[in-house]
């Protein structure tokens, strides 16, 4: 069994919005940024999928298939329209 590893998670935008939160502490054995994605999504009910998204660890975004460890930033940047 994988260990478990405390991450913090901040929500912006349409994901504040879907789980009612700014921000969580999450205890979690999720390898990758995709496997908490995963995790957190069917938590909260959020239906994105990851084609759709970025993800951005301690301030940088990086690919979905990036290890999270313990004690990591973790932000999932949902579509916008810009203009």
């Amino acid at each position: 069994m994988a260990a478990q590893k405390e991450l913090h998670v901040q929500y912006y935008a349409a994901f504040r919005e879907a789980t009612g939160l700014s921000e969580e502490t999450v205890r979690s054995a999720a390898g990758t940024a995709a496997d908490l994605y995963q995790e957190l999504s069917r938590k909260h009910g959020i239906s994105y999928g990851l084609s759709v998204l970025r993800v951005a660890l301690n301030d940088h975004v990086v690919p979905w298939d990036t290890p999270v460890a313990d004690g990591d930033t973790v932000v999932f940047l949902a579509p916008f329209a810009g203009g």
